[in-house]
C-alpha cells in the first residue's frame, strides 16, 4: 500500500530542490569564477555563460532519456540515483579547485536535475485522474518557489563565502535521497513498462510534427526569439549587478527573488484578469512590451532603486508564455497536444542554450579594457532588440491565429 502523501512529499522536495540548484548557485557564481581562475569579471562571465550552456545542452538530451529510463526500469530508482548524483556533483562543486572541476559540475548538474517529467510521470502513476491536475499544479509550484528561494538563499548564504551554498544543496540533496529510499515506493508495475528505445529519447523529435500547423510553427518561432531574450535575465545579472551597482550577493539574491515573486503573482493571478478583459492576443502584446520596456530599462539605469521599477514592470512577459500557449493548443488537434508541449519544451531548452553564451560574450566585451565604451547593459538591449523581432514576427502569426474562429477558443477575441 502506498502512503501516498509521504510519496508526494518526497517528490514535492525533489521538484524543488532542481530549482533551488539552478538559482542558488547565481549570486555567487562570478565570485567562484573569479576565485578559481584569477580573472576579472568580464573574464568570469564568459566563462559562466558557458557553464550553462553546458547545464542547459545536458538537460536538452537527458530530460527525455531519463523519462524513457523510468520507463524501462521504473521511477523509484531513476529518480534516487538522479538525486544522489545530484547532491554528490554539488559537493564537487564546491570543493571545485579549478574551472575544469566546476565544468564537469556543471555537465553533470544537466543530467542529474533532469528529474521534472519524472516527478509528473510518478504523479500519474500514483493518482486518480480526478486528482491528478491539483498536484502537478503542486509541482509547478515547486519548480516555481525553488526559482524565488534559490536566488535569496544562495545570496544570504554567499555571504559566508561563494562555496557555502554549494554545500548547503549538496546536503539537503543527500538528505532528501535518505528519506526517499525510506518513504518512496516503486509505483510502475513490471507488466506496465516497455523496452528503452533511443528514437523515443529523441529531443528534436517534436520539432518535425508542428509542419503541419503552419500557424502554431510561425507562433512558436516567434516565441524562441522572445525566450532568448527572457533567458539573458538569470545568465547575466549577477555580473551586471555587480559592474553597474557592486551590489553583494545578499542584494543580488534579493533582486532575482523579487523577480520571482513578480512573475508568479503575474501569471498566477494577473494573467486571468487581463486576458479576460481584453483576450490573449492582447495580452501577449502586453507581455511583449513590458517585456522590452524592462530590457531598455535595465541597458540605461543609472541608479539601483530604478532597477526595481523595471523589474516590475518586467513581470509583465509573465503573460506571453499563456496567452501564446493558449491560442498555440486551440490550433492543434487533442491527439497532438503531447508533440506541441514536446516541441514548447525544446524550444525552451533551445534558448537556454544559445542566450547565456551570447549574452555574457556581449557583457564581457563591454565591460573590459578593449571596449570602445563602457557599457555594462549591452546584453539587455540586445535582449530589448529580440523582444522587438519577436513582436515583428507575432503580429501577422497572431492576425492569422484570430483570423477564422476557432470553437475552442470560447472567447471571440482570444
Amino acid at each position: 500500500m502506498i502512503n501516498k502523501k509521504l510519496a508526494l512529499t518526497f517528490i514535492f522536495f525533489t521538484v524543488l530542490l532542481d530549482s533551488v540548484g539552478f538559482g542558488i548557485i547565481l549570486p555567487v557564481l562570478p565570485q567562484l569564477i573569479m576565485t578559481v581562475t584569477g580573472e576579472s569579471l568580464s573574464k568570469a562571465a564568459i566563462y559562466g555563460g558557458w557553464l550553462l550552456f553546458l547545464y542547459a545542452l545536458m538537460q536538452f538530451f537527458s530530460a527525455p532519456l531519463m523519462g524513457n529510463l523510468s520507463d524501462r526500469f521504473g521511477r523509484r530508482p531513476v529518480l534516487l540515483c538522479s538525486l544522489l548524483a545530484f547532491g554528490l556533483n554539488y559537493l564537487l562543486m564546491g570543493w571545485a579547485p579549478s574551472l575544469g572541476w566546476l565544468i564537469l559540475g556543471r555537465l553533470i548538474a544537466g543530467c542529474a536535475s533532469s528529474t521534472y517529467a519524472i516527478a509528473n510521470a510518478y504523479i500519474a502513476d500514483v493518482f486518480e485522474p480526478a486528482d491528478r491536475a491539483k498536484n502537478f499544479a503542486l509541482m509547478g509550484a515547486a519548480f516555481g518557489g525553488g526559482f524565488i528561494l534559490g536566488p535569496v538563499l544562495g545570496g544570504f548564504l554567499g555571504e559566508l563565502g561563494p562555496r557555502v551554498p554549494f554545500y548547503a544543496t549538496a546536503w539537503l540533496a543527500l538528505a532528501n535521497v535518505l528519506f526517499g529510499f525510506l518513504a518512496l515506493p516503486e509505483t510502475l508495475a513490471r507488466e506496465n513498462r516497455r523496452k528503452f528505445d533511443w528514437r523515443r529519447a529523441n529531443p528534436l523529435g517534436a520539432f518535425a510534427h508542428l509542419r503541419r500547423y503552419p500557424v502554431v510553427l510561425g507562433l512558436v518561432t516567434a516565441y524562441f526569439f522572445f525566450l532568448v531574450a527572457h533567458m539573458s535575465l538569470p545568465a547575466v545579472w549577477s555580473y551586471y549587478a555587480i559592474a553597474r551597482f557592486n551590489w553583494s550577493e545578499s542584494q543580488i539574491g534579493l533582486s532575482l527573488g523579487f523577480v520571482g515573486v513578480m512573475m508568479m503573482i503575474a501569471q498566477a493571478f494577473l494573467i486571468r484578469l487581463v486576458i479576460n478583459r481584453h483576450g490573449s492576443v492582447i495580452t501577449a502584446y502586453l507581455g511583449l512590451c513590458g517585456a522590452t520596456i524592462s530590457f531598455l530599462g535595465y541597458a540605461f539605469v543609472t541608479q539601483a532603486w530604478m532597477v526595481y521599477i523595471f523589474l516590475l514592470i518586467g513581470a509583465a512577459q509573465g503573460f506571453l508564455g499563456p496567452a501564446v500557449q493558449g491560442l498555440m493548443s486551440a490550433r492543434t488537434p487533442a491527439n497532438a497536444q503531447g508533440e506541441l508541449q514536446g516541441a514548447l519544451g525544446s524550444v525552451a531548452s533551445l534558448a537556454a542554450i544559445i542566450s547565456p553564451p551570447l549574452m555574457t560574450q556581449l557583457f564581457g566585451y563591454f565591460t573590459s579594457a578593449t571596449a570602445p565604451v563602457y557599457f555594462p547593459g549591452a546584453s539587455y538591449l540586445l535582449a530589448a532588440v529580440l523582444c522587438v523581432f519577436s513582436l515583428v514576427l507575432f503580429v501577422p502569426q497572431l492576425r492569422m491565429a484570430t483570423a477564422v474562429k476557432d470553437p475552442r477558443d470560447g472567447d471571440s477575441r482570444v
